[in-house]
């Protein structure tokens, strides 16, 4: 096979079989940088995720609401206002303004996924002697479970919602004592009032929106909050969550509505995501640095050890090219071979997190999804930093006088 490699393949891989020992210990280093790149990579992606399914699946990319009611000074003639202490209004449950059309006209926007309007305020639940104060939100379930994934969440019963029906959460199932299929009596402080199925019992994972929060069907909130026909919120999925807060604010200057964003509602989180995505890039770069930094150094020792047959090669007429080219691919050999065994070992330690990282319960931590991508970008670049590193001990060996280096 090698009489048909070019010369320059022969002799890098003559260098890198002769060194043995030094080619053994960069491959064992660069092994571990690679798996160490690919594991840390594959988990930070994981994990954060993970947090964002966990905050996303569970509100809205974007709420749309009423402006805030503000009060203002009264003034009884030109320059003289009758009350100098203006006190903040009470906020009162108000509905969008033309809400069908700042609807439609969000829908039709291309970055945006699904729209859905809903009516939510405080009511109390009664059951018996047992009663609790919760947040009741009407919505249209084939539009609203397409944001918030209900479904997801329910434990026990179904999600339908018709206009008698109402999902509740485990607590507050538990603090009415109630089951699916029996009756509570729910009523607003704007003075609606009725008697409502429970048809199916949810679990979002907190104890708080699990104690308070309730689902009805759209125009049983409206009933309730006396909001005929009205809204209070529009909540919105974009496609691209990171782009959330840019196009909410340019929903808020086209729409007469306040418009937030998951980004805005959850800054600490979005902080810890950009922290984490931060993290990971450093984490790379430095392990990177460091395999590049053991490659250069052992082939900056191989170009002293090997100066002299570099002087006869030179002297037997090979070019500076060949010369440089003969490190630059012994560079690309050990950085390609020890990217393969660190793909292979980056993918046991995240078979044996899946296999042994588990809860109490014995599901996983979180899921690690295996991307081939991930592996193919670590080779070429392990591949790449290679001939990078060699670059300098490269132009070292094509730059040597021939006479000088056999001299020693």
């Amino acid at each position: 096979m090698k009489r048909w490699l070019p010369f320059e393949w022969i002799a890098a891989l003559r260098f890198l079989a002769e060194g043995r020992l030094q080619t053994g210990f960069i491959l064992v280093g660069i092994a571990i940088g690679v798996g160490v790149i690919v594991f840390m990579s594959a988990l930070l992606v994981g994990l954060q995720a993970n947090f964002v399914r966990r905050v996303l699946t569970s509100q809205p990319h974007i709420q749309l609401l009423p402006p805030e009611a503000v009060a203002r000074s009264l003034r009884t003639e030109p320059g003289v206002i009758e009350a100098a202490t203006v006190q903040r209004p009470t906020q009162r449950v108000l509905s969008v303004d033309q809400w069908q059309m700042i609807r439609t006209e969000v829908a039709a926007r291309p970055d945006v996924a699904v729209v859905a309007p809903t009516a939510t305020g405080s009511a109390l639940a009664v059951r018996g002697d047992a009663s609790r104060s919760i947040g009741m939100s009407g919505v249209e379930p084939a539009t609203y479970f397409s944001i918030v994934r209900v479904p997801d969440f329910i434990v026990a019963g179904e999600p339908r919602l018709d206009s008698d029906d109402i999902l509740v959460g485990t607590e507050l199932a538990k603090d009415l004592g109630a089951a699916v299929g029996d009756k509570i009596s729910v009523g607003a402080a704007a003075g609606g009032r009725r008697i409502l199925t429970i048809r199916g019992i949810f679990d979002m994972g907190n104890k708080g929106v699990n104690e308070r929060t309730t689902f009805v069907a759209l125009r049983t909130a409206q009933s309730l909050l006396n909001l005929i026909g009205g809204v209070t919120t529009i909540d919105v999925t974009v496609r691209d969550i990171y782009a959330a807060e840019t196009i909410a604010q340019d929903i808020g200057r086209i729409a007469p509505v306040e418009a937030a964003s998951w980004i805005g509602t959850n800054a600490q989180f979005f902080t810890a995501v950009r922290a984490q995505q931060l993290s990971n890039t450093l984490i790379r770069l430095f392990v990177g640095l460091s395999v590049a930094f053991g490659i250069a150094a052992v082939l900056v020792v191989s170009v002293i050890q090997r100066s002299k047959e570099i002087g006869i090669l030179r002297a037997m007429g090979t070019r500076r090219g060949q010369i440089l080219r003969i490190f630059l691919l012994q560079g690309a050999v050990l950085g390609f071979l020890g990217s393969l065994v660190g793909s292979s070992l980056g993918a046991g330690a995240l078979l044996a997190w899946h296999a042994y990282a588990r809860l109490p319960d014995g599901t996983e931590f979180f899921p690690i999804s295996f991307d081939p991508a991930l592996f193919v970008i670590a080779t070429l670049v392990a591949t790449l930093t290679g001939v990078a590193a060699a670059a300098a001990p490269a132009l070292r060996a094509a730059n040597m006088d021939p006479v000088e280096a056999i001299r020693g």
